[in-house]
């Protein structure tokens, strides 16, 4: 299983040693900064898991030459277009300032930033949230899906699937339940970014399953365009995930230097991780993994939008995930064994 992290790891221990000089130069000790990219890649892998394994159940669908752009300028994008330009974007979005003054501050007056980015919370949690919430919905409300980890649930919403707007229409009740306990100000910003993130959705999904369909009918501009439709979508889901880890980064340090070191090495071991899934066909022979990442998913999307109006701290939404990922694991290995059981002469 090395084998799979040892680029990762290569990028940890230039990513702290650059995180010492940076510390070093800027008087705020080496081994400071160092412990503060430590904990934020931690950090961002815990919040990532039910990332990777998303990742893979998209991967294993697409074709060898995009599953490789994936891992190579996907990679590229994620450590530096989600984990830096993307923030950026956004504060300027949401505070009207040009994208090189962000930048500046970000560079030189960190706090000035962190401010910022902390005033486009509500943009940022309710995009994410709407985005994320859809993609719960996307897997749980499909009429061919048999499987069921969590079965009461699972089977209503996999019944309801076959009115095609409800996945729409609670996404659309669950950012309208938070704007009675906002501001006039905070209701419109949430409101826009919250349709923004289902709209995006709904386009980018509807796009990818069109072409996946005429892929499959041997369309030529389906089969040459497809593979682009899943790399766009496979990113934004990145960047919905990357936003939390952003944000959970500069409660330890402003550093936004620190911050992308170690949100881009977290980066790193959730693709190599990705790959490992992918690889060792991991969701085949663990089935309830990936219902367990899209619960996930679905609790990430409840605590972002929750959190417009109620601070959450980022540990309680590591820990959330984590926990459904080690219960569906441990189902899966429970489901292994009744399987190898019943085959016993």
């Amino acid at each position: 299983m090395l084998k799979y992290y040892k680029w990762s790891f290569i990028i940890m221990f230039l990513g702290l040693g650059l995180a010492f000089w940076r510390g070093v130069a800027a008087d705020e000790g080496g081994l400071q900064m160092m412990f503060f990219a430590a904990i934020i890649m931690v950090l961002e892998v815990s919040l990532s898991f039910d990332n990777a394994v998303i990742n893979a159940t998209k991967l294993e669908k697409m074709s060898p030459i995009w599953r490789h752009r994936f891992l190579t300028w996907g990679i590229a994008i994620a450590v530096f277009g989600m984990r830096f330009v993307f923030p950026i974007a956004i504060v300027a979005i949401f505070s009207g300032i040009s994208s090189m003054e962000v930048i500046k501050l970000a560079l030189h007056n960190p706090d000035e930033y962190a401010r910022h980015l902390h005033e486009a919370h509500i943009g940022i949690a309710s995009f994410g949230g709407a985005f994320l919430i859809m993609l719960f919905f996307e897997f749980m409300f499909d009429e061919k899906k048999t499987l069921h980890w969590i079965a009461l649930p699972e089977k209503i919403l996999a019944k309801a699937a076959r009115f095609k707007w409800a996945p729409t229409a609670l996404a659309v009740i669950g950012i309208a339940a938070v704007q009675p306990f906002l501001t006039p100000h905070d209701r419109m910003e949430s409101i826009i970014a919250g349709a923004a993130g289902i709209i995006i959705h709904l386009l980018i999904h509807g796009i990818s399953a069109k072409l996946e369909c005429m892929a499959a009918k041997e369309s030529a501009f389906a089969l040459k365009h497809a593979g682009l439709a899943a790399f766009i979508y496979l990113e934004l889901i990145d960047a919905s995930f990357s936003l939390d880890g952003v944000l959970g980064a500069f409660a330890l340090t402003k550093d936004v230097v620190i911050i992308t070191i170690g949100l881009a090495v977290g980066a790193f071991f959730v693709r190599s991780m990705t790959i490992m899934l992918v690889e060792k066909k991991t969701l085949e022979k663990l089935l309830y993994l990936q219902h367990g990442a899209y619960w996930a998913i679905g609790a990430l999307a409840v605590i972002m939008i929750a959190s417009t109006i109620v601070p959450i701290p980022e540990i309680f939404t590591g820990l959330i995930g984590m926990v459904l990922i080690v219960l569906a694991l441990i189902s899966s290995i429970r489901h292994n064994k009744k399987l190898e059981a019943l085959q016993k002469p």
